[in-house]
């Protein structure tokens, strides 16, 4: 096979992924039908696929890649990890981990500039006719809708904070939670391979005499080694990362929202509300002029 051919594979493999999340979500109800190409993280996705690949790249010059294949070092990593991970977490964390690995592959979530742009928008809506013209204005963010809805209602801004903070902490938990999983895998996974490593190595010892049982052993001993950190190092430390990422960016969105309803709440001017938000975007951000004339 050519690096080529290869190459082809790699991108048709890419393709035919990319697909296949976004028909899950789809079918989840996680997004609409339009969904927007960019809500696709190809980073991860080339990232992973990319690594796997070259992988079985450097095992198909190596020779024949069902040597790198083994029943028993699979059963030992791949269920031994899975089943210990399990055991530090209820059945509910567990099997939604599907959903959460999801996350790291495809995500919905509205830039800060937008979220800023809205927000001036509203300030300026609040001003001139008051909160009850909130009341009919659309937002597309679920959690500014909720600090909305609550001012409206004639919460004050104690209250609006507070609950509104809880939330923040709670969703931050959660996605914690989901990092930690994976991680809690990459930390077990190693380990479930040096186990596999010492199994193997009893075998090949206790055999001996056999010579026709070395070599089974043997590859026992190195292939749960391999596995082991493959799992680790590139299926899960990697989305591990992702999801930290994903939960710091959303706990971003969330505060800046929280900073914009509290000051639409105070009245204060949308210059003074936007110069305040954009202090979340990166330096060369803030030069974008959100507010209309």
């Amino acid at each position: 096979m050519t690096i080529r051919a290869i190459i082809v594979v790699i991108r048709k493999i890419l393709v035919f992924a990319k697909h296949q999340f976004i028909r899950y979500y789809q079918h989840s109800g996680y997004i609409q039908e339009n969904l927007p190409e960019a809500f696709v993280d190809l980073a991860t996705l080339i990232g992973i696929v990319g690594a796997i690949s070259l992988l079985i790249m450097a095992m198909l010059l190596a020779g024949d890649i069902s040597m790198f294949a083994d029943v028993q070092s699979v059963i030992i990593v791949f269920g031994g990890s899975i089943f210990v991970v399990l055991a530090n977490y209820n059945l509910g964390q567990f099997f939604g981990i599907g959903k959460i690995v999801a996350k790291s592959f495809m995500f919905k979530l509205e830039r800060p500039e937008e979220l800023i742009e809205r927000a001036v928008e509203m300030a300026d809506a609040a001003r001139k006719g008051g909160f009850l013209a909130l009341e009919e204005a659309e937002i597309s963010n679920a959690f500014m809708q909720k600090g909305v809805d609550m001012r409206v209602d004639g919460h004050d801004a104690d209250v609006v904070r507070a609950t509104m903070q809880k939330d923040i902490d709670l969703t931050t938990e959660r996605h914690e939670s989901g990092s930690n999983m994976m991680m809690a895998l990459a930390d077990v996974a190693p380990a479930m391979g040096m186990i596999g490593t010492l199994i193997g190595l009893v075998a090949m010892l206790s055999n001996m005499d056999d010579p026709k049982a070395i070599g089974p052993a043997m590859a026992v001993a190195l292939l749960t080694t391999l596995y082991g950190a493959f799992l680790a190092n590139v299926i899960a430390i990697p989305i591990a990362n992702k999801l930290k990422l994903r939960m710091a960016e959303e706990k971003l969105n969330q505060e800046l929202v929280l900073d914009a309803v509290l000051g639409i709440q105070d009245g204060q001017n949308p210059r003074v509300i936007e110069g305040l938000l954009k202090n979340y975007l990166a330096e060369g951000k803030r030069a974008v002029d959100t507010t209309e004339e």
